[in-house]
């Protein structure tokens, strides 16, 4: 495995997602009840917390301090940032919602969609949407990329670990269809096929944030704000969901010519 660590991906995956579902599905019911619904922020952040708690709680059980050395370089050093390549990537997100908004004015989409978003998608309770946006990042990437993916890489290409990454990435967010305000709740209310384009752009995505993460010489760091662009990018214009569909074939296209153009790192095995 990576470095010679010993990581344990089923036993991590399958504590991070049981934590998960458990919490939020506590948060999903206080959502609907209205003696609850103050509150259901405070068991939907602990959910969030999960992949960064048993990523941290796996590597400090380690009996050596290796990987404790190389999880906390990897979150602080800002040596290991490639500048030009890491600015370039930043703006990968940007552009797919200009390419799709473009795209969508050819199919009867509205001009409008360029305009700034007067108001957020979704709502979070007590909790600042600007702020969950941030803490998400900073949560999950601490546990996706601090544990993770890497725990998946033995014995799989690149390709192969970075798909099945954004798999899991994608059905981690699963029971957030059923907590009133979140946003994969609201757009099932208004198609199911919104939800089923959300999860297929969120395992898309999986592909691109390991590609950006892995050129970055494994940062955390980079994956946390690469993964915060992601979310101010699907919300600060107005884009409508039929462009959002759009937005995913753009990414597909773009993790495409990713993979064809840096395909000797993608089939490299683990």
């Amino acid at each position: 495995m990576i470095n010679g660590f010993n990581y344990q991906g089923k036993k991590y995956f399958l504590a991070v997602f049981a934590g998960t579902f458990l919490f939020w599905g506590v948060g999903g019911f206080m959502s609907f009840s209205p003696d609850w619904a103050d509150y259901y922020m405070m068991p939907m952040l602990l959910g969030l917390m999960m992949p960064a708690i048993v990523a941290i709680v796996f590597i400090w059980r380690q009996p050596e301090s290796a990987m404790k050395r190389d999880f906390t370089r990897r979150l602080l050093s800002v040596r290991l940032i490639r500048p030009g390549i890491f600015l370039l990537s930043l703006a990968l997100m940007p552009l797919s919602v200009v390419l799709s908004i473009l795209v969508s004015l050819a199919f009867g989409g509205s001009i409008e969609q360029f305009q700034v978003s007067e108001a957020f998608s979704f709502s979070t309770g007590f909790m600042p949407v600007l702020a969950l946006l941030f803490l998400a990042a900073v949560f999950e990437e601490l546990g996706w990329r601090g544990y993770g993916f890497e725990s998946l890489e033995k014995g799989r290409s690149f390709l192969a670990t970075s798909l099945i990454f954004g798999v899991l990435w994608s059905l981690w967010h699963l029971p957030l269809l059923w907590v009133n305000h979140s946003y994969q709740y609201e757009i099932f209310q208004q198609s199911p096929w919104y939800a089923v384009n959300f999860f297929l752009g969120t395992a898309v995505l999986g592909v691109i944030v390991s590609w950006v993460c892995h050129i970055n010489q494994r940062s955390i760091l980079v994956a946390i704000l690469f993964h915060f662009v992601i979310n101010l990018s699907q919300e600060m214009l107005s884009m409508t969901q039929q462009t959002k569909s759009i937005q995913t074939f753009v990414l597909i296209g773009f993790a495409l010519v990713i993979i064809i153009n840096q395909w000797s790192l993608f089939r490299r095995q683990g």
